[in-house]
C-alpha cells in the first residue's frame, strides 16, 4: 500500500500518519460520552445537585451532539477538510478546558455542550475522509481503525472515569485530555490535508431549524424516558413533535435543488441494509453497556471502578477485532461476516438472560466478549457496506444520516432498556415483603431488558441475509 499520495490541491502527504492524528483526536472526542458515566455521584456532592440535575451532562452533551451530526454533511461540503476538522478540535479543547475549570455545575454543562458541538461533526468527517482516501478494496480495513474510535472510546470511559476518580480527581477527567487534544491539533497544522472535494452548496436555513429542533426533540424525548417514563405528556409530546418535524425537514429536501441533508441515500437497498444493522447493533450495545454495570453494583455489590473492569476485556476485544473484520470484508464482504456477528451478538445476550444473585462475575465478562466480538463484526462492515453503495459525490451525505440514525437508534435503545428494566421490577415486586424475593423482582426486570436486546440482535441476523454478497456485488459492477 503506497502511503504517499496528494491532497484535492495536489499536494502530496502521509496518508498512514494522517489517519494516525485523526484516529487519536476523534478518540478523545467520542470518549467523552461516557467518560463521566461512574462520576456522577462525585460531582453531585460537589456542587450540590440532584440525579436528574447531573444527568443533563450526559442528556445534553447527547442532545446537542445530534443535532450537530447532520450539519456535519454541509459542512464537509463547504469548508476546506483541514480547516474543518482542525477547527472541530480546537472548539472541543475550549469545551474540555472550561470543564476542567468550571467553578460552578452550569459553568460545566456549557462547557460539555461545547464539547458536542464538535464531536457531532469530528466522527461524521472521519468516516467520510477515511471513505474517500481509501479505494474501496481497503475501506473495510480503514473503517476497522474508525470502529475502534467508534465503538472502543465509549466503552472504556466508564472503567476509565472510575479510575481516576478513585485515584485523582474529577477534574482530571478533562485536564489529562487537554494535552492530548493540543498535540493533535499541533501535528494536524502539519499532517492533515484537505482531501474532500469542496462545493459551493448554499446552507437552507429553514432545513436547518427543522433538523436541529427535530432530532433535539427525538433525542430529549428519548433520553426522559428513563426519568419520567413513557407517559410522561413531556415524553409522549417530545416524541410526536420530534417525528413531526422530521418528517417535514424529510419532504423539504425532496422538494427544495440543494437539500441541506440529501435523504436520496435512501434509494440505495444496500445503504438501507448497512444503516439499518448497524443501527440495531448500536441499541443492542449502549443499552446493555449501561444495564450490566447497574446489574453488578446492585446485585454483586462492586464499585463503579470494580463493574467497569468486568467490561474492559470485552471493550479490548473490540478493538482489537474491528480492524481483524475490516480486512475480513475487504475479502470477503458483508453478508456472512454480519450473519455470524449478529448470531454471536444474539448468543451472547441470550446468556445475560439466565443471570441470577450467584451468576459468576467472570461469565459475566466472557459473555459480554462474545456480545462484543460479534458487534466488531456488524458495525463498521455494516456501516462501510453500506457507504459504498453510495456514489462518492454522496459519501458526506451517508455518514451524516448514518451517523444520525445510529444516535436516534442508541437514545431509544437506552430508553426501552431502562424503562423495561423499571416497569417489570416495578410489578413483580408489589405486594413483596422479603428482600430475597425483592431482589428476585429486580433480576425479573434485568432479564426482561437483556431479553428485549437479544430481540433487537435477532432482527438483525435476518436483515443481514438481504446483503448481497462480494461476487454478486463484483457481478453488478462488470
Amino acid at each position: 500500500m503506497r502511503q504517499l499520495t496528494v491532497d484535492v490541491n495536489g499536494h502530496p502527504y502521509n496518508r498512514l500518519l494522517m489517519v494516525i492524528i485523526l484516529i487519536a483526536g476523534s478518540f478523545c472526542t467520542v470518549l467523552n460520552q461516557t467518560i463521566l458515566a461512574t462520576a456522577y455521584p462525585t460531582l453531585m456532592r460537589y456542587f450540590s445537585v440532584n440525579t436528574s440535575t447531573v444527568q443533563w451532562l450526559t442528556t445534553g452533551f447527547l442532545m446537542v451532539n445530534g443535532m450537530m451530526i447532520p450539519v456535519s454533511a454541509y459542512l464537509s461540503n463547504r469548508l476546506n477538510t483541514k480547516y474543518l476538522y482542525l477547527g472541530a478540535m480546537t472548539t472541543f479543547e475550549i469545551g474540555t478546558i472550561i470543564c476542567w475549570l468550571a467553578p460552578s455545575f452550569a459553568i460545566l454543562l456549557i462547557g460539555r455542550i461545547v464539547q458536542a458541538l464538535a464531536v457531532g461533526i469530528t466522527v461524521p468527517l472521519i468516516q467520510t475522509i477515511m471513505l474517500t482516501i481509501f479505494p474501496a478494496e481497503q475501506r473495510g480495513t480503514a473503517m476497522g481503525f474508525t470502529g475502534i474510535v467508534v465503538g472502543l472510546a465509549p466503552a472504556i470511559g466508564p472503567t476509565l472515569s472510575g479510575f481516576i476518580i478513585d485515584t485523582l480527581t474529577w477534574r482530571d477527567l478533562f485536564r489529562l485530555i487537554v494535552p492530548i487534544v493540543l498535540l493533535v491539533i499541533i501535528l494536524g497544522c502539519f499532517f492533515i490535508h484537505p482531501v474532500l472535494k469542496n462545493t459551493n452548496a448554499k446552507l437552507d436555513l429553514w432545513s436547518l431549524i427543522l433538523s436541529t429542533f427535530g432530532f433535539g426533540l427525538l433525542l430529549y424525548g428519548f433520553s426522559m424516558v428513563g426519568t419520567n417514563g413513557w407517559a410522561s405528556p413531556v415524553v409522549i409530546m417530545s416524541l410526536i413533535c420530534g417525528v413531526i418535524i422530521v418528517g417535514i425537514m424529510f419532504f423539504r429536501q425532496l422538494r427544495i435543488s440543494h437539500p441541506f441533508l440529501e435523504i436520496r441515500v435512501f434509494k440505495h437497498s444496500q445503504f438501507i441494509i448497512g444503516t439499518t444493522l448497524s443501527s440495531i447493533v448500536r441499541m443492542a450495545m449502549v443499552g446493555v453497556e449501561m444495564i450490566i454495570p447497574i446489574y453488578l453494583q446492585t446485585i454483586h455489590h462492586l464499585s463503579a471502578f470494580e463493574s467497569g473492569l468486568v467490561l474492559l476485556p470485552g471493550a479490548c476485544m473490540f478493538g482489537i477485532l474491528s480492524p481483524v473484520t475490516g480486512r475480513i470484508f475487504d475479502k470477503y464482504g458483508a453478508k456472512y461476516l454480519t450473519i455470524t456477528g449478529m448470531t454471536l451478538l444474539t448468543i451472547g445476550t441470550l446468556f445475560l438472560v439466565t443471570i441470577n444473585q450467584n451468576f459468576p462475575i467472570i461469565w459475566i465478562s466472557v459473555i459480554y466478549m462474545v456480545r462484543m466480538v460479534g458487534i466488531s463484526m456488524v458495525m463498521m462492515p455494516a456501516s462501510t457496506a453500506g457507504m459504498n453503495s453510495l456514489p462518492v459525490s454522496l459519501f458526506a451525505d451517508g455518514s451524516a444520516v448514518n451517523n444520525t440514525i445510529r444516535q436516534v437508534a442508541a437514545a431509544i435503545g437506552t430508553a426501552l432498556m431502562t424503562s423495561v428494566l423499571d416497569d417489570v421490577t416495578r410489578q413483580s415486586s408489589q405486594h413483596l415483603t422479603s428482600l430475597a424475593e425483592k431482589v428476585d423482582a429486580v433480576l425479573n426486570g434485568y432479564h426482561a431488558s437483556f431479553l428485549l436486546a437479544a430481540g433487537f440482535a435477532s432482527l438483525g441476523i435476518i436483515i443481514s441475509w438481504f446483503f448481497k454478497t462480494k461476487q454478486q456485488l463484483d457481478q453488478t459492477e462488470q
